[in-house]
C-alpha cells in the first residue's frame, strides 16, 4: 500500500525527485551551518526539495573510540535551531525508544537505522511521535520483509513513512544492491535510494569502514533510470577529513553535476510512479 504525504513543504511520493543529504554526523555546530548553506544552495539552483541530514549519536560505529556526536541534549538543540533558521525540513537518526520523543520535538524526520529496523519498540515510540519516518532496509532483510517494520509503525496510526534501499550484505566487508529492491519496496511505500552507504565496505579499514565512493555516481544513476522517490546522500565538504563514513561520503563539489545528470535521466526515463 503506497501512500503520499507531506514533510514541510515537500510531497513524498507524487514522482518529484527529493534529496536527502546532509553529513552522517554533527561534527560541530558551526559545520552542520556551513554544509545545510551549501547544500541549500545547490538545491535551490536545481529546484531539488532538500530534506537536510545529521545525527546527534551514531551509536553503531565500529570502535569504541570512534566519534559519535554531540549527543541527544546538545545535539537536538543544534538541529531544532538549524530547522529554524534554514527553514529546512530536517532528519536525524533514532536508535533508542526513549530518544524519539525527544528528537521529534526539533526534527521533521525520524530515521530507523539499518541496523535496527526490526526493533519493535523502537519502530512503535517513532511512529507515535507523528513524524516522518525513513526505516533504512537492513542490510540482512529481504525488500519484501520490510512490510513488517511498516505494519509496526502503521499499528500507531502513523502512514508517513518512506524506506530507503542501502544495499545487501556479501559476503565480509562488501555490500551489494539488488535494484529489483526499489520495485518490490515501492508497492509498500516510497522508496529512497542511499547512494553513499551502498558503496560502504563495513569494518574493512582496521576498525572503521572503508568505501568506494566512485561508484556513487554510477548507482544513483541506475537507481534513478529504475525509478525512485528521493536520493539519500551523505555530503561532506572535505570527505578525507570527516568525523565519521567519510570514506563513503559524496564530496560536496560533486552534488551539483551530479544532481543535473540524475535530473536529466529522471526526465529520460520519465516519472518515478512509472515503475
Amino acid at each position: 500500500m503506497r501512500n503520499s504525504f507531506e514533510v514541510g513543504p515537500i510531497r513524498i511520493g507524487e514522482g518529484r525527485l527529493f534529496l536527502v543529504a546532509g553529513p552522517c554526523v554533527i561534527e560541530s555546530e558551526s559545520h552542520v551551518r556551513t554544509m545545510a548553506d551549501a547544500l541549500q544552495r545547490v538545491t535551490a539552483d536545481l529546484k531539488v526539495p532538500l530534506i537536510l541530514k545529521a545525527s546527534y549519536d551514531k551509536a553503531n560505529r565500529t570502535s569504541v573510540k570512534s566519534f559519535r556526536g554531540p549527543g541527544l541534549k546538545e545535539g537536538v538543540r543544534i538541529l531544532g535551531a538549524l530547522a529554524r533558521d534554514a527553514g529546512l525540513p530536517v532528519l536525524t537518526d533514532v536508535h533508542e525508544p526513549e530518544h524519539c520523543a525527544v528528537a521529534a520535538e526539533a526534527v521533521d524526520v525520524l530515521q530507523i537505522p539499518a541496523f535496527l529496523c526490526r526493533q519493535t519498540d523502537l519502530l512503535v515510540a517513532a511512529g507515535k511521535t507523528g513524524r516522518a519516518l525513513n526505516i533504512k532496509k537492513g542490510q540482512f532483510v529481504a525488500p519484501w520483509d520490510m512490510a513488517h517494520p511498516l505494519e509496526k509503525v502503521r499499528s500507531t496510526g502513523n502512514e508517513r513513512v518512506f524506506l530507503t534501499e542501502r544495499g545487501s550484505t556479501f559476503g565480509y566487508n562488501n555490500l551489494v544492491v539488488d535494484f529489483r529492491s526499489l520495485a518490490i519496496m515501492r508497492q509498500l511505500a516510497p522508496v529512497v535510494f542511499d547512494g553513499t552507504h551502498s558503496v560502504q565496505q563495513p569494518s574493512a579499514a582496521d576498525g572503521v569502514s572503508g568505501g568506494q565512493p566512485e561508484f556513487i555516481p554510477l548507482l544513483a544513476r541506475a537507481a534513478v533510470a529504475a525509478g525512485v522517490d528521493g536520493l539519500f546522500l551523505e555530503v561532506h565538504d572535505d570527505p578525507a577529513h570527516a568525523k565519521s563514513d567519510g570514506a563513503n561520503a559524496l564530496d560536496l563539489k560533486l552534488l551539483k553535476p551530479l544532481l543535473e545528470m540524475l535530473l536529466a535521466i529522471q526526465a529520460a526515463a520519465g516519472t518515478p510512479s512509472a515503475i
